[in-house]
């Protein structure tokens, strides 16, 4: 019977633990060069490419919003682009073609951005 209870763990615990993985340090690099012309240098959706964009990008330092998305989601985001996660169309899918990154550099994406969340 306890290894039912371990399975259940392991199913519920293990997607949660796999989320976050990232290094916010290699993230905020990655997101200083790809990220901040659209998003602004500290997230806030000012880039100095925004104005010149239909829709504004995402504020990353809105809590609120932010705290409704899973990791796994801004990491599918990044990954697919906006586009493909019903957001917009202007949001590069980073996960390819190229320039792409890894899973890993995504992760350290998801990582730095949800620094910007709580740097209020």
């Amino acid at each position: 019977m306890s290894w039912i209870v371990w399975l259940v763990v392991a199913v519920v615990l293990l997607p949660g633990i796999a989320w976050g993985a990232g290094d916010a340090a290699k993230g905020k690099e990655k997101y200083q060069e790809l990220c901040a012309a659209c998003h602004g240098a500290s997230g806030k959706g000012d880039g100095p490419a925004a104005p010149a964009l239909p829709t504004t990008p995402r504020d990353h330092t809105d809590v609120a919003y932010m705290d409704k998305l899973t990791d796994e989601q801004v990491f599918n985001i990044i990954k697919t682009g906006g586009a493909a996660a019903g957001k917009s169309p202007l949001m590069p899918a980073w996960g390819g073609p190229p320039p792409k990154l890894s899973d890993q550099q995504i992760e350290d994406l998801v990582a730095y951005i949800r620094t910007l969340a709580r740097a209020k």
